[in-house]
């Protein structure tokens, strides 16, 4: 019997390999097959011209740091729980990002991480995620508000007060966990939490911070330089807080990974018609930082979920 119900259980995480890779695969092709934003022939265009050579390597070495950096960040907080090389983190990330495709926010990334690991640590490796994720947020809400600001200042593509808005609720938030940093919820409390941080040396700290910046730097720059590439003349400066602020609000909604261009590119066509781009080109800038940080990495992430193996 046993045997039966190994057999049986390896069948069932087998199917369930398939069914979230060819699930993957389809929505990339359906996406593909009927964006009309991507237009071949004008990438093809920006590919062959000379000029570009520079800004094309620039752009490749971004993706692939985009994604690098995100793993070697995993490895510097998940070698906590026990030594990981940079290749268990990479199939740990790229596992991950697959199979939180089909979740809101990438919540089933959470749980990815944790099935390389053993069972009884899925509560450290959860926290380590959190903390991992949660500097990029910090990232994304302070430099996100300044671009905001200051594109606003000079554009005013919103009313003022909903600035004072965004304001309010980030000001609310904080001063609502420190209120409640007693408040015991299932044994954990924002104290906890606090001294969980604690816990992990200051080294791996700094690290995280550091790496969680670069990271930040590679994939606005991704923006900038797909902008450009297709003839958009705003300074670079106003051009990346435009970026910054987008995914701001981008990150601040509630989707899922594989909806996150249709987010990201609604919310850039609106802040970019203040600053007069062309609609199409942000619709094609949209698909393509799609293409470049969402396809490729779970092309080969998916690889890595049909070679995944349970840990008895």
């Amino acid at each position: 019997m046993k045997i039966v119900s190994n057999k049986t259980k390896q069948f069932l995480v087998l199917l369930l390999k398939i069914i979230v890779v060819s699930s993957a695969f389809y929505y990339i092709y359906n996406k593909l097959a009927n964006d009309d934003s991507l237009d071949f022939g004008l990438v093809s265009e920006v590919v062959a011209d000379p000029k570009n050579t520079l800004a094309l390597f620039a752009l490749l070495c971004l993706t692939f740091s985009n994604r690098f950096i995100e793993i070697l960040k995993w490895q510097n907080l998940s070698s906590l729980i026990h030594p990981v090389t940079v290749g268990q983190a990479t199939k740990q990330v790229l596992s991950a990002l697959t199979l939180g495709i089909f979740t809101p926010n990438g919540i089933g990334e959470y749980a990815g991480k944790a099935l390389y690991f053993p069972k009884k640590d899925t509560g450290r490796v959860i926290f380590l995620n959190m903390v991992c994720n949660g500097v990029q947020v910090i990232y994304a809400i302070v430099f996100g508000l300044i671009g905001l600001t200051i594109l606003n200042y000079t554009h005013q593509f919103i009313p003022p007060y909903y600035l004072w808005i965004l304001y309010g609720i980030a000001i609310a938030i904080v001063l609502l966990f420190l209120s409640l940093r007693h408040l015991s919820i299932k044994g954990y409390s924002f104290n906890t939490v606090i001294q969980l941080l604690r816990e992990i040396p200051k080294k791996t700290h700094r690290k995280n911070l550091f790496l969680a910046l670069l990271r930040y730097a590679s994939f606005t720059h991704q923006y900038v330089i797909l902008y450009y590439l297709f003839g958009v003349s705003i300074p670079y400066f106003e051009l990346l807080c435009a970026v910054s602020a987008i995914y701001l609000l981008a990150s601040s909604l509630p989707n899922f990974q594989f909806l996150e261009f249709a987010v990201k590119g609604s919310i850039a066509m609106f802040i970019f018609s203040a600053l007069e781009v062309n609609q199409w080109i942000v619709a094609l800038v949209a698909t393509l930082i799609w293409l470049l940080n969402i396809v490729l990495p779970i092309s080969i992430g998916s690889y890595f979920v049909l070679t995944f193996k349970l840990k008895k």
